[in-house]
């Protein structure tokens, strides 16, 4: 059977948002695995690119800088790829309910874009699209399901949840090659640190790696999964080849829900220092947060096989050694 990195060899791959954390380190990979990878990225400095992110990969990938709302760009650029990795997005949910406008034109519109470019300059393409758990809102039940009622909790959710059907309607109506992975909160090297607009984790490993308190917001007790971004990118290769998945929707999680307290105490356990502290909840906050969250991933494991691989135990440490000595890149 053809592994996953070698059914890319020699293949012809767009990155959106492949300047950024999830997006760089799977254009690494595809590099790895001889890919002909090309990354598009705005380098919008709200958005989490990074060109530090391709140290030592800068002559194996083609970078162009630009906005996946411009709809001429995107109509040359998606022609001749064979899969389309489609992870531009804007991620922050308060800054979406601050500019909804902007959430807009960036989870919707553009989303439109890339797909009406894909249905007529290139619908062989297949394309991956990153979703997000917010569309789930304030979950009903534990674990959650595919199957649980979508109830986006704040302007983002709502948005990622349009893109995300986008998606599959253009693979029902026009057959485009399309499948949509729901991620949980992912971390690991090459993540935003400066603040909490990616997640939450990120800012957490700066304010250790600067002597400062953890944040921690309400009590602590709040449960959440947490996938480290190798496995990320392992499921989107996988599903990538995978014609049966195309048309899907599917939840990506971890065997090891934890609390935020513990992944607190975790992290200060590695990191051999710090504190933390337990602060209300800021009035901006409490209504958009969504309380205990964690996914069941049995239907990605049942299709393709696979699972997380790395633990927080492994992940964390690793985390933490990255920022470590790359911190001048990312502070």
């Amino acid at each position: 059977m053809v592994s996953a990195d070698q059914a890319f060899a020699g293949r012809s791959v767009l990155i959106t948002g492949g300047l950024g954390f999830i997006g760089s380190n799977l254009a690494r990979r595809l590099a790895d695995a001889g890919a002909q990878v090309t990354l598009l990225d705005s380098l919008l400095p709200q958005f989490g690119g990074n060109l530090f992110n391709l140290a030592g990969y800068e002559e194996r990938v083609r970078v162009n800088i630009g906005d996946l709302r411009d709809e001429y760009s995107i109509n040359h650029l998606v022609q001749g790829q064979d899969f389309i990795f489609n992870l531009a997005g804007q991620v922050s949910h308060l800054d979406s309910m601050h500019n909804p406008d902007a959430d807009l034109e960036i989870n919707c519109r553009s989303q439109l874009y890339l797909l009406e470019a894909c249905r007529k300059h290139n619908p062989a393409a297949r394309i991956l699209y990153t979703s997000t758990r917010q569309v789930y809102g304030r979950p009903k039940f534990l674990p959650v399901t595919e199957s649980h009622p979508l109830e986006p909790a704040d302007i983002n959710g709502i948005h990622k949840q349009a893109g995300e059907w986008y998606h599959v309607l253009y693979h029902r109506i026009y057959g485009l090659h399309t499948t949509s992975l729901r991620l949980t909160n992912t971390y690991g090297p090459r993540m935003r640190v400066v603040d909490a607009r990616q997640t939450f984790l990120g800012l957490w490993l700066r304010q250790i790696l600067n002597h400062e308190p953890l944040t921690i917001y309400g009590d602590g007790q709040q449960k959440r999964d947490f996938n480290y971004v190798d496995d990320v990118v392992e499921a989107l290769l996988r599903v990538a080849v995978t014609p049966a998945t195309e048309g899907q929707i599917y939840n990506l999680g971890a065997t090891d829900p934890v609390s935020l307290l513990d992944l607190a105490r975790q992290l200060l356990s590695f990191a051999g220092t710090g504190s933390y502290q337990l602060v209300p909840f800021p009035a901006e906050r409490k209504p958009i947060d969504i309380g205990d969250y964690f996914a069941d991933f049995t239907k990605i494991r049942t299709a393709i096989g696979w699972q997380p691989a790395v633990s927080l135990v492994e992940g964390l440490p690793r985390a933490l050694d990255y920022y470590r000595v790359h911190h001048k890149h990312y502070w």
